[in-house]
């Protein structure tokens, strides 16, 4: 698979789609094949920046004890303070609506024992739990504002217990070169994370969120010359 294809499949999927009254996102899906996923050597799960955003809106919740408060209540969408913990702990259904409402959670790393312990039970299930492999547990004093900008290019390149990885990457009026590049970044270094490499690819496709599959093979290469 290579970059000419993947814009000719992009281009096909964007023409494809009817026009809807809002701009709908680019989603990459990469199915797999021939993995065990009860096998940890077979089971991907990366964090990856990209060259660019991928036009995603998303709100991140910082955990924080009172020497991060005023970085955090400034940088972040909302901040839970250590004192305020006690509150959480006694009303699930509050953790819960955090889970709904917030898509990246980030931490204190001398807090993350007591995060784990009165968050975890809801936000480990689903995914949201503070990672430190997407820079999401901080010391004291780390620049959160830097950090949330770089979660605008990040995504999560996860696939555990599904043969199958799907990810918003643009949005249909975002720049078609730029979409492509993040896609050939995803599904290069997600060949580099299986096992069997390319042998554990079935297929990649293309889709907008109310249009059809659109898959990237080597037939779709001369459409880009349109």
């Amino acid at each position: 698979m290579d970059k000419e294809q993947v814009k000719a499949a992009l281009k096909k999927a964007i023409e494809s789609s009817n026009k809807r009254n809002f701009k709908q996102t680019v989603d990459l899906i990469i199915t797999l094949k021939d993995l065990d996923q009860k096998k940890p050597d077979h089971q991907v799960d990366f964090f990856l920046p990209l060259h660019y955003p991928t036009g995603r809106q998303f709100k991140v919740c910082g955990f924080v004890g009172p020497e991060m408060k005023d970085a955090a209540k400034r940088d972040l969408d909302f901040a839970i303070i250590t004192d305020d913990f006690p509150i959480y702990e006694k009303d699930k259904k509050k953790i819960k609506k955090l889970a709904n409402e917030y898509d990246y959670f980030i931490a204190q790393a001398n807090l993350m024992a007591k995060v784990a312990q009165i968050f975890g039970r809801t936000l480990g299930p689903k995914n949201k739990m503070p990672n430190p492999k997407s820079g999401c547990v901080v010391p004291p004093g780390a620049n959160l504002a830097a950090l949330k900008q770089r979660l605008l290019t990040t995504v999560r390149v996860l696939a555990k217990t599904a043969p199958y990885f799907q990810v918003a990457v643009g949005k249909e009026d975002m720049d078609q070169d730029h979409i492509a590049d993040s896609i050939m970044t995803i599904y290069q270094q997600m060949v580099h994370h299986l096992p069997g490499e390319m042998n554990n690819i079935k297929d990649v496709s293309i889709k907008l969120t109310m249009g059809p599959c659109v898959k990237v093979t080597a037939s779709e290469a001369p459409e880009a010359k349109k």
